[in-house]
């Protein structure tokens, strides 16, 4: 129960699940607390089993239909027909189940990839896990941002804060401390531990697991947060309400023929299948459920190149994107920062070395060394929360002795920003485990994206101070005095101009710059009432740290790909104006003249305003991530499609107004994650336009479906209509009809869903998201192949039927033309944009071999003698084969040569560059 917890001290907590707090629990005590405990998940409503899908498929209305016509033809003893149907029915059942099934399956797998995860504390070393592994007694580092994990028992609080409204309907944030409570009290007032689901707003902490999976008290109440069905897309809804209106148009045309046929002297029982029969044909019963299936691969494909879509919406409008605003840092920059240069007292100091490697040289106005440089180093390494380390030892593994073979590299685990002046003190010989020994934490106050700065309070032989690090501008407000040979001197104006003209150089270069400073407390100073405003004032500045984190190349031609597909990127950074304008050159994103915008002038200027300029900056610095939420505003009051990243807390109201919100998967919070509709997780700009490629080509290859579908099932009924209007004997049979539906919309259709994406797709301006489905001539595409394969199915019908021939033998021509048609038609349906030749045939082998079997069972219908009676078919001589391939061909030759001399026309137009 909670309710003990609370009353338990922090030491007793441990106790009582035999933790070391130190060191938490050993990766074999874990798994042992996992495999008897169960995973940290709450239950969830049961899977749909496999038979259970297969069952689902006969609830359709032309299915049951499809069945009673199979139980009259039984009746009336036409067995052959009817087993014939009702097998073809079963396959059509299990094509069903195999687009269900794959479509769970991708789900279930992005459920997984986009699961939230944990720091903890195990065998003395911080590491990231999956929240599900979590169990009793781990050892949980949180933080601002965080979702938490499961319920926990603080044991460490710097002005931690945590909403939990989801448990109590409370949307103020409760301060949370460490201290036992003297009575049990409900999560509302349970101020010593925080709850699985709740959000942390600010600070972080450290605690005890005491509960985890249905034991939580979020576990209690699973019922309220069971996760929600699956929403449709948009384009599911459209295409749903296409194939309402399709119904009712093909039963209206079925209606007709199969009147038409009665009054023509037709069976009523033959005419009555037929139409049924046409029905279930003509009916594309199955694009919901391939278009669901399209729209699963392409999230599979978007997770292989680190896109976790967690929003099926956004897939699609990932296809219009016209304005992608993106953070620099470890998004289009490589995170991986290095100090280069140092300013204190007046001069400046060069730093060599590479990465997070400890080791490197100070060259420069003088040598390194003396009281402000110590100071400066010391700061560095104090005030800071990350970690350096190498083999899974931190400071140990500086001391010992590898062999070439054994060498490993340094790694941070924490801020990059914070790991590089780690490693800038570690280079003058300062480490923090060392300084430590000596110096002890009292508080800290925690880095804020609005204030720009953190501090902690250390005390050391007595005397307490703040340790003050942020944005230069930010920290020289804050000070009065600067360090100059180990005495603080007042900070005149002319002290001041030279550090603010030291930071411009710094910022100049690229680099990105941090002002470091600090205050003397006095001596009866409260720890645990620590305000801002007290602490963080009448400073005294000790120098500048100027970083580099270096463009990823992949990300420059990243941009330079959103620049041919019509893409404009912004670069929103807290950076200085002259490093957001160094970066953003180098990347290509911005001119040298470019305009850029700060947060200072952002501040002045009125909505109205910021939106007639925004969608021509490029660059925004020195901004706050509220004001993200405006620039996003601005952008959508032009008209743009706009993707938005963020990693903090404070950028979820932005992420979520965004038309596709993304996340960062490394660096980001969990509650900024929930907002988003994507999630990167390798945090590069790369994957983003990655996934607007996938994007695009999802849409694209929805599109062929369409295509295909509609364009084959028009052919088919044009085929019976024309020919009952016309006075001629059916060119086909239900049998024939269901068969033929079962060959060429089930494996082809399928294949063109995993149909590679057109070379130029990012050479296109995006798609305008309120387009119709059947825009730029798909819709006049649809009717006139429809029409194309009627007319020379009934052509092909009415040749061998008038040269004497019995009906058997027209009808089998009739039969394998418009299977064959079909068939061939499905690779022009692969581009709208290129021939076949220019796609080649093993581009996509799946279709090529889809198209091969497919063939191979109209062949065995033809000539396997059993098949023949069932199918009505007769063997055909190599005359008539002939005849049939090549009519069967013709409207993809005579595609394919329109098509090569509108590619030698698009060859000659300039694509559009933005």
């Amino acid at each position: 129960m909670p309710e003990i917890w609370q009353k338990l001290s922090a030491e007793e907590t441990a106790m009582r699940l035999e933790v070391d707090t130190v060191k938490g629990l050993t990766d074999h005590e874990a798994r042992n607390r996992l495999e008897r405990l169960g995973p940290n998940t709450l239950e969830r409503g049961p899977d749909v089993a496999m038979w259970q899908m297969f069952l689902n498929q006969f609830k359709d209305f032309m299915v049951l239909v499809l069945l009673a016509a199979t139980a009259i033809s039984g009746f009336l003893g036409e067995w052959s027909d009817a087993v014939t149907i009702s097998i073809i029915v079963l396959l059509n059942a299990v094509l069903g189940v195999v687009h269900e099934y794959r479509a769970e399956r991708s789900m279930e797998a992005l459920r997984e990839l986009a699961s939230p995860e944990a720091r903890v504390i195990r065998n003395g070393m911080e590491r990231k896990i999956p929240a599900a592994e979590l169990v009793p007694g781990d050892i949980v580092l949180l933080e601002a941002g965080d979702r938490v994990p499961a319920d926990i028992r603080l044991t460490q609080t710097v002005d931690l804060a945590a909403v939990e409204a989801v448990l109590t309907g409370e949307s103020t944030p409760v301060r949370k401390h460490t201290r036992p409570l003297e009575q049990a009290a409900g999560p509302a007032d349970a101020a010593n531990m925080v709850f699985m689901g709740t959000a942390l707003t600010r600070g972080r902490g450290q605690g005890i697991v005491v509960a985890t999976g249905m034991a939580t008290e979020m576990g209690q109440i699973a019922g309220m947060i069971q996760e929600a069905e699956q929403e449709s897309t948009p384009l599911q809804k459209r295409l749903a309400q296409l194939g309402r209106g399709l119904v009712f148009f093909c039963l209206a045309v079925c209606a007709m023929v199969v009147v038409v046929g009665v009054l023509r002297g037709e069976a009523v029982y033959q005419m009555f299948l037929t139409g049924v029969s046409l029905a279930v044909a003509a009916i594309p019963e199955g694009l919901p459920a391939i278009v669901t299936v399209a729209l699963a691969i392409g999230v599979q494909r978007m997770i292989r190149k680190h896109a976790i879509i967690r929003r099926l919406p956004a897939v699609e409008t990932l296809g219009c994107a016209t304005f992608i605003c993106s953070d620099k840092t470890g998004t289009l920059t490589q995170n991986e920062m290095t100090v280069r240069r140092v300013y204190l007292s007046g001069r400046e100091l060069e730093v060599s070395g590479e990465g997070y490697d400890p080791k490197g040289k100070f060259t420069g106005d003088a040598a390194p060394g003396g009281p402000d440089f110590d100071k400066l180093m010391k700061l560095a390494a104090l005030c800071n929360n990350a970690t350096l380390y190498r083999d899974s030892i931190s400071i140990g593994g500086l001391f010992r002795k590898n062999s070439p073979a054994r060498e490993s590299a340094w790694k941070i685990a924490g801020d990059p920003t914070e790991g590089a002046l780690l490693v800038l003190a570690a280079k003058a010989g300062f480490w923090r485990e060392r300084l430590e020994k000596k110096a002890r934490r009292l508080a800290e106050i925690p880095f804020d994206s609005e204030r720009k700065r953190m501090t902690v309070i250390y005390q050391e032989a007595g005397k307490i101070e703040a340790l003050v690090k942020g944005a230069p501008d930010v920290v020289l407000k804050l000070c009065t005095h600067y360090l100059r040979n180990g005495r603080p001197v007042p900070l005149d104006a002319r002290s001041r101009a030279a550090v603010l003209e030291a930071n411009s150089a710094m910022a100049d270069g690229a680099l990105r710059v941090l002002g470091l400073a600090y205050r003397e407390l006095p001596g009866k100073f409260d720890a645990e009432r620590v305000e801002a405003g007290d602490v963080e004032r009448d400073l005294v500045f000790v120098g500048l740290a100027g970083m580099i984190d270096p463009p990823r190349p992949s990300a420059i031609s990243a941009v330079h790909t959103c620049r041919r597909a019509g893409i404009r990127v912004a670069m929103i950074t807290g950076d200085h104006q002259l490093t957001a304008q160094a970066v953003a050159r180098e990347m290509g994103i911005a001119g040298r003249d470019s305009r850029v915008i700060t947060g200072e002038q952002l501040e002045q200027m009125s909505d109205e305003e910021l939106a007639a300029v925004a969608e021509n900056v490029h660059v925004y610095a020195r901004v706050s991530p509220r004001h993200k939420l405006r620039i996003v505003r601005a952008l959508k009051r032009q008209g743009h499609v706009v993707a938005m990243t963020g990693d903090g807390v404070n950028d979820a109201p932005a992420i979520k107004e965004a038309d596709i919100g993304i996340a960062m998967g490394i660096t980001g919070t969990d509650v900024t994650r929930e907002a988003s509709a994507m999630v990167l997780a390798d945090d590069n700009f790369t994957s983003i336009v990655a996934a607007v490629e996938e994007g695009r080509g999802i849409y694209d290859n929805i599109r062929k479906f369409i295509r295909y579908l509609l364009s084959c099932n028009v052919g088919e009924v044009l085929v019976m209509f024309l020919a009952v209007l016309g006075g001629m004997p059916l060119p086909l049979l239900p049998i024939q009809i269901l068969w033929m539906n079962l060959v060429t919309d089930g494996l082809p259709a399928m294949a063109l869903g995993v149909d590679p994406i057109d070379r130029d797709i990012m050479r296109r301006p995006p798609r305008d998201p309120e387009e119709s489905i059947f825009s730029n001539g798909l819709a006049w595409r649809i009717i006139s192949s429809g029409a194309v394969i009627a007319v020379l199915t009934l052509a092909v019908f009415a040749l061998s039927y008038s040269g004497g021939h019995d009906v058997d033998l027209a009808r089998t021509m009739a039969f394998n033309t418009l299977v064959f048609l079909q068939l061939f038609y499905v690779f022009s349906c692969r581009s709208e944009y290129f021939t076949i030749w220019e796609l080649g045939f093993q581009s996509n082998p799946h279709l090529l071999l889809a198209v091969l079997i497919s063939a191979g069972l109209q062949m065995g219908v033809n000539y396997i003698p059993f098949l023949q009676p069932i199918f009505h078919t007769v063997p055909l001589s190599l005359h008539q084969w002939m005849m049939v391939i090549g009519v069967a061909l013709l409207p993809t030759i005579a595609g394919t040569i329109q098509g090569q001399l509108g590619s030698r026309l698009r060859e000659r137009v300039t694509y559009l560059k933005v």
